[in-house]
């Protein structure tokens, strides 16, 4: 990996990663809101196990676990 992708995946990381605690924040604005939404909630839960496990596969590529 050159050294512009590296920076590439980085940024995305960063960004992927900043939506991840925006959607923490609507998620608990959501579940303080009495009446709220549940499929809207469903929703922001379902997207943020989606960039869960894209961080997780993008911080696999810049540091791949190599057993020696």
């Amino acid at each position: 990996m050159t050294a512009d992708e590296e920076r590439e995946l980085l940024a995305h990381l960063e960004r992927l990663r900043q939506e991840h605690r925006d959607l923490d924040i609507a998620i608990q604005a959501l579940q303080d809101m009495p009446g709220s939404d549940q499929l809207q909630l469903a929703r922001f839960k379902k997207r943020k196990l989606q960039l869960r496990d894209r961080i997780g596969y993008i911080e696999d590529q810049i540091c791949p676990d190599i057993i020696a």
